[in-house]
């Protein structure tokens, strides 16, 4: 686990009141405070907090903010809390990190923590710079924006150039039709590209001729899952690997593709919007055949506009700076890649080097 670069601590910490239980690492701080989401979920690890600080370190690096690199979990079932009690944990977790936060890490917002956890997380620290994605009425910006989806498609948008198609060629499937895979599936249609297949945590949506973007989102929001839409075939949403379509934008659960799908995939590019969609390893093996925009490049959008927030910036300057870092970025990437080396191992040698100088 430990290199030249962190992690710097790992942190557990517990409240005996509420019963919080959380973990916190700060991977790296040689660019400035560890950036980091925070998740809220039951099975929540010390190694995967590990591995999302990680990429946080190569994110931050990779898109020339100052930031270094953190992730934090707490450790709990939202579907067994109601709101008094998750307030009650959140707050507690606000609390604990007070000795780290902000002056160590800036945490956010990440699995079952939105924008209003964040206004708990300042209420239980008392610091309203120890996180980002906040209310707007606290002066955040909120990532119900969608800065990382949008992020995600300004990515796809230059991949696609790289492999000589336009949007409007191209068909898509996004895993994950929630606040990412939402906003990526609105930004890329709006570009002309085709929806073909959606999925959810109750499963999957397939409709070759065309998903229509504004009929699945009130879907989703009225009826709570993309597999209502009325039309076109369900499956279960694994089977979203088998898709024949161009482009394959990941959104949502960590290890997605695992050893053994690499025959399943038809994508010509698998753009990363979640972290972690797969084994490093298999990123090398699939490539050159498929083109793979790897997470700490494509879904920057998040930090960036976090980082916007975190020195007062508007709205508008976080749309203008996400574009311009993201497209920046993956250009630069893009143009180091041989039959032999992958993108995530020219990213990862860019960002590394920032880091360590």
């Amino acid at each position: 686990m430990n290199d030249e670069i962190g992690p710097e601590k790992i942190v557990k910490v517990y409240d005996p009141k509420s019963g919080m239980t959380g973990i916190i690492c700060i991977d790296s701080t040689k660019l400035g405070p560890a950036k980091g989401g925070c998740r809220l979920r039951p099975d929540v690890t010390e190694d995967e907090v590990f591995r999302l600080a990680r990429a946080m370190s190569l994110k931050c690096a990779m898109a020339g903010l100052p930031f270094g690199g953190g992730k934090s979990g707490i450790i709990a079932n939202d579907k067994e809390l109601d709101k008094d009690k998750k307030k009650d944990i959140v707050m507690a977790y606000g609390h604990a990190i007070k000795h780290l936060a902000p002056s160590e890490y800036v945490t956010a917002p990440d699995m079952n923590m939105a924008e209003e956890e964040m206004r708990w997380i300042v209420e239980g620290n008392g610091d309203k710079t120890c996180c980002t994605g906040k209310p707007k009425d606290m002066g955040g910006l909120p990532h119900e924006l969608g800065s990382t989806g949008f992020g995600v498609v300004q990515a796809t948008l230059v991949a696609l150039e790289h492999l000589g198609k336009k949007p409007e060629d191209v068909t898509f499937a996004v895993e994950g039709f929630g606040n990412v895979g939402e906003f990526a599936s609105k930004f890329l249609t709006e570009k002309g590209a085709k929806l073909v297949a959606a999925s959810d945590s109750r499963g999957m949506v397939v409709e070759m001729s065309g998903l229509n973007f504004d009929r699945l989102k009130v879907v989703k929001k009225e009826k709570g899952s993309v597999i209502a839409y009325g039309t076109g075939d369900v499956k279960e949403s694994t089977k979203i690997l088998d898709i024949d379509c161009d482009v394959l934008i990941t959104a949502a659960i960590k290890d997605l593709i695992k050893h053994g799908d690499e025959d399943r995939l038809k994508f010509k590019l698998i753009v990363q919007g979640s972290n972690i969609p797969m084994p490093h390893e298999m990123e090398k093996k699939l490539h050159p055949r498929v083109l793979i925009i790897p997470d700490f490049v494509a879904n920057a959008g998040g930090v960036i506009s976090s980082y916007v927030e975190f020195t007062g910036g508007t709205e508008e300057e976080m749309w203008k700076m996400v574009e311009e870092k993201i497209v920046t970025n993956t250009k630069i990437m893009l143009e180091g890649i041989s039959d032999d080396k992958c993108p995530r191992e020219v990213a990862t040698e860019i960002a590394r080097k920032r880091i360590l100088g």
